[in-house]
């Protein structure tokens, strides 16, 4: 059975000005597939973080051409680009991210209220399940603020999954993770890869993590090169 191709780049090109003009991505071409767990690796200023801004449509400022399920999203309008991340991306961050004097549940249901595709009892019942999978349910009403480092991150991860995103997109998302909490976020990927067929494009510096995904990329000075 052919893989989908759910994003792809094509010849995609980055400068920075700042102090001196200078290439960060150059000539990045490739393709993520549906059900993908996928890594970006390489050194700290290798443009993988530069790469996964682009990717997530946040960066409009590049050469080259960005597809999202077939889409060319290269070059549409802010209010376009904002109506396609929040229905086809989900967002894991190293900081959560999270409001911290709102419940956990609040946390999880802010983007899909804002989506408004279901009523609010939908929405609550979604996140509820999410929590659930996670095995942090019963922390749902209290405060992020209350939460531990690892429990934080999870929850960050249910509010991703909120709109059942065709993507997620992670950097480094086990940054400020101890190894068992790294462990949970790293099988709850797989899961979301693998059984409910939604991809992970993970930016990482953890080489246990990335060797253990479906496939890595590594970036060094701007290119891809393995």
């Amino acid at each position: 059975m052919e893989k989908k191709v759910v994003l792809k780049t094509k010849a995609i090109g980055k400068y920075f000005y700042d102090p001196l003009k200078f290439k960060v991505l150059d000539n990045i071409s490739f393709e993520a597939y549906q059900g993908e767990f996928l890594t970006l690796v390489g050194k700290s200023g290798s443009g993988k973080s530069t790469l996964l801004y682009i990717l997530s449509t946040m960066d409009t400022e590049y050469e080259g051409e960005l597809f999202i399920d077939d889409a060319l999203i290269t070059g549409q309008k802010v209010n376009k680009l904002a109506a396609i991340r929040n229905k086809n991306i989900g967002f894991v961050f190293q900081f959560h991210y999270l409001l911290p004097e709102f419940s956990c549940l609040k946390n999880i249901m802010i983007p899909a209220l804002k989506l408004g595709k279901y009523s609010h009892e939908e929405v609550e019942q979604q996140a509820y399940e999410k929590l659930d999978m996670l095995g942090i349910k019963d922390q749902a009403l209290k405060p992020a603020s209350k939460l531990s480092g690892g429990q934080q991150q999870r929850v960050s991860i249910a509010r991703a999954l909120i709109n059942s995103p065709k993507i997620i997109m992670c950097d480094e998302p086990t940054g400020n993770l101890d190894s068992k909490n790294t462990k949970i976020v790293f099988d709850t990927f797989q899961q979301i890869a693998h059984e409910f067929g939604q991809t992970i494009i993970a930016v990482t510096h953890d080489i246990d993590f990335a060797k253990a995904s479906d496939r890595t990329i590594e970036l060094a000075d701007g290119k891809i090169v393995g």
